[in-house]
């Protein structure tokens, strides 16, 4: 989920157009949340093949990669790896609160109570060994490449942002802003309309750029004071102070300093120190390769329709959106790339 900083980040709206050539780091959890929330049919119920399990994510990332290599952008997913203690917490409840929605999800099918259902469904998303698997055996055919971060994908993409080997950090969240990215990209897409979780309404969206020095620059601040700002707002590794939005908490910092105003409030943020330090000096590595490759249209055709039940004429026709416009078929969309 991140830390909810919209009100004080000033984005940029962004065409397709203006990305051509770029290298985008995508968290790829919160990318596969998208997928498995919203990809669904009536009552919420995610896509499966014929042996029951699911493939919203697969659906996801076949479509969202041909519309963005077709545009000229070149993705490369980043998963996470062990997250750190301190977001033990976090991860303990965002499980408790999938339980819950389960359980919620079954007594809305049993009601007959389809638009419950499908909130509670989209609530009941998690990323299983299956999914993250799948995922990656999706890619790797495809020809996008995949980085494993130590630690906080987010943080892992910062990093590849920051050594220059990416233009922008593809999440919905800021967190990758904290982690010392120089830009972050929101809503990574071409379809100019987007469902809302949970419910059958549509918005409409289009690619938004979130420059860290803009952020600063706007909000008089360094980016240790906006680590702090999200702290008093609340963290995946700390809670926020109670009634301290990311405004108010702009002028706390601006102003007084966080422990200033924690003093005078007779307040407490525990390990303060150490979720500063999870934000400033992450568990990141500079060992990882970004190469993209030809995707291997017979495997995707084996892969997506022989195992998994997708349309072999939609598979063919979505590939064939890689292919260039120049007559040479056999080369492939990602050869501008090269």
């Amino acid at each position: 989920m991140g830390v909810n900083l919209g009100d004080v980040v000033p984005k940029r709206e962004v065409e397709m157009e203006d990305l051509f050539g770029r290298v985008i780091a995508v968290d790829a959890y919160n990318t596969l949340y998208q997928f498995l929330s919203i990809i669904r049919g009536p009552g919420g119920r995610p896509l499966e093949d014929s042996e029951g399990r699911v493939t919203s994510h697969l659906s996801g990332i076949l479509y969202r990669n041909v519309n963005v290599l077709e545009n000229g952008v070149r993705p490369v997913y980043v998963f996470d790896g062990e997250p750190p203690s301190l977001k033990a917490g976090t991860v303990e409840a965002r499980r408790e609160r999938r339980r819950e929605a389960r359980e919620e999800l079954e007594e809305a099918r049993e009601a007959g109570d389809e638009e419950r259902a499908y909130v509670k469904a989209t609530q009941s998303a998690s990323l299983d060994e299956w999914v993250l698997e799948s995922s990656a055996d999706l890619l790797s055919l495809m020809g996008v490449p995949e980085v494993q971060a130590p630690g906080e994908g987010e943080a892992q993409a910062a990093r590849i942002v920051q050594n220059g080997d990416a233009w922008a950090v593809g999440s919905q969240d800021f967190d990758s802003l904290l982690f010392g990215a120089d830009r972050l990209l929101r809503n990574l897409t071409v379809s100019g309309r987007r469902k809302l979780p949970g419910r059958n309404e549509y918005v409409e969206v289009r690619p938004e750029v979130v420059s860290l020095d803009a952020v600063v620059e706007a909000n008089g601040l360094d980016r240790e004071e906006l680590v702090d700002v999200a702290i008093l707002c609340g963290t995946d590794y700390n809670e926020g102070v109670r009634g301290v939005g990311p405004r108010t908490a702009v002028k706390v910092v601006r102003e007084t300093g966080l422990e200033t105003y924690l003093e005078v409030e007779g307040l407490e943020v525990e390990g303060l120190d150490a979720v500063r330090e999870a934000f400033l000096s992450p568990d990141v590595t500079d060992d990882y390769v970004v190469e993209w490759g030809e995707p291997d249209r017979d495997a995707l055709l084996e892969f997506l329709c022989g195992r998994h039940g997708f349309s072999e004429d939609r598979v063919l026709k979505a590939l064939d959106r890689l292919e260039l416009d120049d007559g040479d078929k056999n080369q492939s969309r990602l050869g501008v790339f090269y």
